[in-house]
């Protein structure tokens, strides 16, 4: 055992359960699990049958209630965790942020009102990271500092954590501030191993003759699985770039395999990989991370694609765990972390501000059109007043558009009528 003590946590949007399993193996035990697809509902009960999994929309209150999961009794829930929807986000989408009827960061913020967690657990994309979500990612801070909780956000690579594989995350974490004093980010362990080491054995599990030869080609990490969605079509290895990365490697990449290679088989650009194979890449073993996956090949790679990396999962547990048991030294904190100095300029004033005033305020110089285009790229999540006139234009910062479980926010009917094409 990890920890000093069995921990609980709650893991909204679990899918197919890399997080989930890397969190058991850092000693946490799940009190429940949420998520929306069937096949990863299955794949979840079908490791685990002993833990209470819920399928359906997690903001929907009848498929669980998280007031019943606030304090009660002595109890206290250690950890709320998950891996919220990604396409908000993504670099490679529109990144319509909080208008997206997928999102849901910043509601998954609120629920540590409700329910109190002695830790928070999220992890994204590396998109939500970027300077347009800057304002975003300012308000969650806010949030959480009004709730008492001290937070940050770190961008982990998973081949820092032993994943062969280019795989970005950003991840925020937050507890109370005497235990966030001793939550320390879990430092690399060193090179991950290659495609072609992680790979031979089971490249060459139907004898195939070029395994060797393959293996030594496949030198390097792969680039990043992208699961996609179910907007899009079949499996298949990403966009053109990440093609051409893995054809270096010697992978087609147009699709998915049903089976390893024969021994005879000859590739112009190489071999497919199979589902087990990319699992493999995503963290998953025969050994510590072993796991079973349902339904057709391609709900299979898509629940694989889109996984948190169980290693790196375990890691952030550990470290969490021993923020929460004082096992691991105190540090001091950032009182005030800052991603946007501007939008905390205008919450705090809350009325109209100048440019002038902003920059004053703000401690920041900028020329006009740099202050428009982040009065800009905050109105993308945020509802911004302009007032013009004789004197110099000003700014007011409104409400956030992102759905915080608003009875009559617009993500209800975008969900219903999308309800088929979101995973």
């Amino acid at each position: 055992m990890t920890t000093q003590k069995a921990l609980r946590v709650i893991e909204i949007c679990a899918g197919a359960g890399g997080q989930a399993l890397g969190l058991e193996q850092a000693g946490f035990e799940h009190e429940l699990a949420i998520e929306l697809d069937e096949n990863a509902v299955n794949t979840l009960r079908r490791n685990r049958p002993g833990w209470k999994v819920a399928q359906g929309d997690v903001a929907d209150p009848s498929v669980w209630n998280p007031k019943d999961y606030a304090p009660r009794d002595g109890w206290r829930l250690d950890l709320l965790a998950g891996g919220v929807p990604c396409p908000p986000f993504t670099i490679a989408g529109k990144q319509l942020g909080a208008t997206d009827e997928r999102d849901l960061f910043a509601w998954a913020v609120e629920l540590v009102k409700v329910v109190q967690p002695r830790a928070l657990l999220l992890e994204n994309v590396r998109g939500l990271s970027m300077p347009r979500f800057a304002g975003y990612r300012q308000h969650v801070l806010d949030r959480l500092r009004e709730f008492g909780y001290a937070a940050e956000w770190q961008l982990l690579q998973a081949s820092d954590y032993g994943v062969p594989q280019l795989r970005p995350r950003f991840v925020l974490v937050a507890m109370e501030p005497d235990d966030f004093a001793h939550f320390h980010w879990p430092k690399p362990v060193g090179p991950a191993p290659t495609v072609g080491e992680i790979l031979l054995p089971l490249m060459s599990v139907n004898g195939w003759k070029g395994a060797e030869e393959w293996a030594e080609k496949a030198d390097d990490i792969a680039p990043t699985i992208v699961g996609g969605s179910k907007k899009h079509g079949g499996a298949d290895l990403g966009p053109t770039r990440a093609k051409r990365v893995w054809a270096e490697l010697g992978v087609d990449a147009l699709g998915i395999a049903n089976h390893a290679p024969g021994p005879d088989d000859e590739f112009v650009i190489g071999p497919k990989l199979t589902c087990e194979m990319v699992a493999r890449i995503q963290g998953w073993d025969d050994h510590e991370f072993k796991w079973e996956f349902t339904g057709k090949k391609t709900s299979n790679y898509r629940q694989i694609g889109n996984a948190f990396p169980p290693p790196v999962a375990k890691a952030l547990g550990i470290a969490i765990a021993a923020a929460l048991n004082r096992t691991a030294e105190r540090r001091e904190l950032d009182p005030e972390p800052e991603h946007d100095p501007i939008y905390r300029a205008l919450r705090a004033k809350g009325d109209f501000m100048t440019a002038a005033q902003i920059a004053r305020a703000a401690r920041i110089s900028l020329e006009p059109n740099e202050l428009e285009r982040r009065i800009s790229l905050l109105g993308r999540d945020f509802h911004i007043e302009v007032r013009n006139g004789k004197a110099p234009t000003a700014y007011k910062l409104g409400e956030f558009k992102a759905f915080l479980g608003q009875e009559e926010h617009t993500r209800h009917e975008q969900f219903r009528q999308l309800r088929t094409k979101i995973s």
